[in-house]
């Protein structure tokens, strides 16, 4: 039986071997310490201080598992809020919540609340399913780390684990006792993230040196493993350790080869799996607008049928004149069949009009759809009645009062929660106090980019959909008093550039509709 030996070439190569390694790992640490990124500024109040920009552009960037391949990544528009904001009360404590969920599932969701509460002492938090029987069965909760500069503001981390409608649960303890808050979440893979192209190169130059380092330790094992020391190679040895070391790299190269099949079978796999939106299609049936939803392919068990009513609505659609933003009209078609929606217009102008429509789905999953729509002649409409209503970009209402933003000094940021207040004036410049509930919230407001390819429906309580909300927390009602002389609504711009808020607020029985210009760094 021939006796193994170590020689001096697999010394030569294990050390080869060892300091690349070193080498090797030291660059990926240090890649990995600089490609850690906040994914958003804190709520450390409720004013805009600055922060560094953030936003997704489409870029091609390199991944690697044993070969490295290319893939790109795509951009991602903010039709809907990407993020969750909401303002609520734990029992005796109110809270300020943003939810900043992951753009791949499984992932993590960034997790900041502020309590003006000094009394709060601790937040625990959860993730759940929004409906089923795991909703009832919530694992062990995480706890939430105050600042140690601020003793209000708490932040933490949860790992999303499935595609869906979930609720984030908030259980607050503190010196006025216990409370607990559901926040819904729809949490959807929008994206397939890429390797970073420094820690691709630093694993393709580890995987060819392990290469070359298994093929000649297997031609030295050949070669020289059964000599005396200082023996010289035979011919012969020689000429096997060549097949050998031959062999091992074609056996290798195979390895590697399906490897990176498996891999890419495995994206592909996975992109099957983004989210992709209900396209919706507009057509003008004389003054009527017919809207046809199709479902381009995702989730199998999602439908066009189960849409439930959002304040009385089971659509509400913002159609806003493009690109002047000058016009707006916030209406509500009515399903007239599956996946088709059809809603009487008032009198409008010939052009161009974004139209944006958001749905509920039963399990809670909210959607907002986008479409472009031209109109070639003016339409002979009828007036708008119901909830339907309009509005025009002017220094005063028609009444003759003024809507005034009560903005808080300091730029606009990026991914920044900010509560944005509104208030009217009458013609003498007070306070008006009568304000009334519009469709049972305060008001409504709507963030639009330049571009279009920001929009976003909020309410005063945020940005999650009534209907999501009451499945997490059915205890909790919907109906809400007459609304104070001053609204406000809790949200955070996606992106850097130029908005317009639409906000409406009801008064005298009239829907009440301002424009706000906002230019967010």
């Amino acid at each position: 039986t021939a006796t193994a030996r170590i020689t001096p070439s697999m010394v030569y190569s294990s050390r080869v071997l060892k300091a690349f390694a070193r080498f090797l790992f030291g660059n990926q640490n240090k890649t990995s310490s600089e490609a850690k990124k906040s994914k958003g500024a804190p709520i450390t109040s409720y004013q805009p201080p600055a922060t560094s920009n953030q936003r997704d552009n489409k870029s091609a960037m390199h991944r690697a598992l044993l070969l490295l391949a290319l893939a790109a990544s795509t951009a991602w528009a903010h039709i809907g809020s990407p993020d969750v904001f909401f303002e609520g009360s734990a029992g005796p404590y109110p809270l300020f919540v943003a939810i900043r969920p992951p753009s791949v599932i499984p992932g993590v969701a960034q997790i900041e609340i502020r309590c003006p509460s000094a009394d709060l002492r601790k937040l625990l938090v959860t993730p759940i399913p929004l409906v089923g029987e795991a909703s009832q069965h919530p694992p062990t909760p995480d706890v939430m780390a105050p600042s140690k500069y601020d003793p209000q503001f708490f932040t933490g981390s949860l790992w999303i684990m499935e595609t869906g409608s979930s609720q984030i649960r908030i259980q607050a303890s503190g010196a006025r006792g216990p409370g607990r808050l559901s926040v819904p979440v729809a949490a959807v893979a929008n994206r397939t993230k890429t390797m970073n192209f420094a820690l691709g190169g630093v694993l393709l130059a580890l995987t060819l040196t392990l290469v070359i380092g298994i093929v000649s330790i297997a031609g030295a094992g050949v070669r020289e493993a059964q000599l005396e020391p200082g023996a010289k190679v035979p011919p012969e040895f020689r000429r096997r350790a060549r097949i050998v070391m031959a062999a091992t790299a074609v056996f290798l190269a195979a390895i590697l080869y399906l490897g990176n099949l498996w891999w890419s079978e495995e994206a592909s796999d996975y992109s099957r799996y983004l989210y992709k939106p209900l396209q919706m299609t507009p057509v003008l049936d004389r003054s009527q607008l017919i809207l046809n939803l199709s479902d381009p392919g995702w989730l199998t068990s999602r439908k066009l049928d189960d849409f439930v009513p959002d304040h009385n609505h089971l659509m509400h659609l913002y159609m806003i004149h493009w690109p002047e933003m000058d016009h707006v009209w916030h209406l509500h078609p009515e399903m007239v069949s599956t996946g088709r929606f059809r809603q009487q217009l008032p009198d409008l102008p010939r052009g161009n009009y974004k139209l944006y429509a958001d749905v509920v789905h039963a399990d809670g999953f909210p959607e907002t759809l986008a479409a472009d729509f031209s109109i070639h002649m003016d339409v002979q409409g009828q007036p708008l009645s119901g909830d339907d209503a309009a509005g025009v970009a002017q220094p005063t209402l028609p009444d003759g009062s003024r809507m005034i933003w009560d903005r808080d000094p300091g730029p606009l940021v990026a991914k920044k929660p900010v509560l944005f207040r509104f208030h009217i004036e009458d013609p003498n410049g007070q306070v008006a106090h009568d304000l009334e509930l519009y469709m049972g919230m305060a008001g409504h407001a709507a963030f639009v980019r330049s571009d279009g390819s920001v929009f976003a429906h909020i309410h005063p309580s945020g940005t999650v959909a009534m209907p999501a909300l009451a499945l997490a927390d059915p205890s909790r009602g919907m109906n809400m008093d007459a609304p104070p002389s001053e609204v406000s609504f809790p949200y955070g711009f996606p992106q850097p550039g130029r908005y317009r808020i639409i906000v409406q607020l009801k008064r005298a029985g009239a829907v009440q509709t301002g424009m706000f210009d906002a230019l967010v760094q």
